[in-house]
């Protein structure tokens, strides 16, 4: 959601009297890309643009195609073959080895069946950080007359033949966080449609305010995390020590529940390096739905809190239990402050997206997942494809 933040930005800060805009967004990766499926690029006719689709190679050609888009007023699809490390089409030897779609379609506020309607739309989830599920049609048939994107909450989504397989889809991206193209039956023929899930960025809330504090919260904020840190020590929680952070809030170790919102998307990292402080909040925490829970210090001191409450007859759910992560982060040889929060930054990020940790050279096939490839597009049948090799 940061790059959705950065774009959102920007299109407040355009004067759509005097600037055309397009909205560029990568709609398929088969292979290996810089960029997944789902990186955007808000693109003014200045030249200028916001958010990027791959690691440089191609945002100057992009912006070519994108000033065709804001003349013509039509969505297009372009496609990019990097597999041959020698084409020079572009200028530059890409060498990514993938195959990359972008959808780029214009943005003008005078016509609410474009882009315009999503943006508009993501301010308000953003500002309320509201997961959501979009879909676009970037290719239809002569003829079809549908709706060209939906979301997720509306009530309804029409009445085309595939609108029950649709729903579906969608609820699937929205459980599995991961954007697809597919390919529909309608009645005036084949109709693409990409699906994007989009989730709030991870809070990370760090309970502790000590000197290796601050550069995790640094950290968090440069990835575009929400961060909260609180302590019940006066002294600890003073604004000042962590001018990034979202939030610095004294709260007692024993209202933690009361006094913060615990979700899915909550990373809570116990960093007091106080026993009795670290022990109250944890025990709470264990009773919440956060996706990711990790405590500062050796795995002794996790033990013998299990231990503690072994006598106390207290029981808590294995599950949970199983989930915490002491030590934490990952094995990285971290010894200083910065070092620490790396690893910790490092093993959280690798527990929302679902991901092992392990080296990328270890991995066996292309670094992200392939694509389906439900047929070559061609952009709303408006324009034709354009590889790299080919290109206008």
């Amino acid at each position: 959601m940061k790059e959705i933040r950065k774009i959102l930005e920007r299109y407040r800060q355009i004067d759509f009297s005097e600037r055309k805009v397009a909205l560029a967004t990568v709609v398929r990766v088969e292979g290996s890309s810089y960029r997944r499926a789902g990186a955007k690029m808000l693109i003014s006719d200045d030249g200028r643009w916001e958010g990027a689709i791959s690691g440089g190679c191609l945002e100057g050609d992009a912006l070519r195609k994108a000033r065709q888009v804001m003349l013509n007023g039509r969505p297009m699809v372009v496609t990019y073959d990097t597999m041959d490390d020698d084409a020079n089409s572009l200028g530059v030897g890409l060498g990514c080895n993938g195959i990359i779609d972008v959808f780029i379609e214009p943005i003008a506020p005078e016509n609410p069946q474009n882009g315009t309607h999503s943006i508009d739309l993501w301010q308000t989830d953003v500002t309320r950080r509201r997961a959501f599920v979009e879909a676009k049609v970037i290719r239809a048939p002569d003829g079809y007359n549908g709706p060209m994107r939906w979301r997720l909450a509306d009530e309804s989504l029409g009445n085309q033949p595939f609108v029950t397989q649709l729903y579906a889809d969608m609820r699937q991206a929205e459980a599995s966080g991961k954007p697809t193209l597919n390919s529909y039956a309608a009645e005036a023929g084949e109709v693409l449609v990409f699906i994007e899930p989009v989730r709030p960025e991870i809070e990370l809330v760090v309970f502790g305010g000590g000197y290796d504090v601050p550069p995790l919260v640094q950290m968090a904020k440069a990835l575009g995390w929400h961060v909260t840190v609180t302590e019940d020590c006066v002294a600890h929680v003073a604004p000042k020590r962590f001018p990034g952070a979202d939030e610095v809030r004294f709260i007692d170790r024993h209202r933690i529940l009361e006094e913060t919102t615990v979700s899915p998307r909550t990373a809570a990292v116990l960093m007091s390096h106080g026993y009795k402080y670290d022990k109250a909040v944890l025990e709470q925490l264990l009773r919440t739905e956060a996706g990711y829970i990790g405590m500062l210090g050796p795995r002794k001191r996790f033990e013998k809190m299990l231990a503690d409450w072994e006598n106390e007859g207290k029981a808590f759910d294995e599950t949970r239990l199983a989930a915490v992560h002491s030590p934490i982060g990952l094995d990285i040889g971290a010894e200083t402050p910065d070092e620490i929060a790396l690893a910790v930054l490092a093993e959280i990020q690798a527990r929302f997206t679902d991901c092992p940790g392990t080296p990328l050279r270890l991995k066996q096939g292309p670094i992200h997942e392939r694509g389906p490839h439900p047929a070559s597009p061609q952009g709303g049948g408006e324009k034709a494809e354009v590889g790299i090799r080919s290109a206008e």
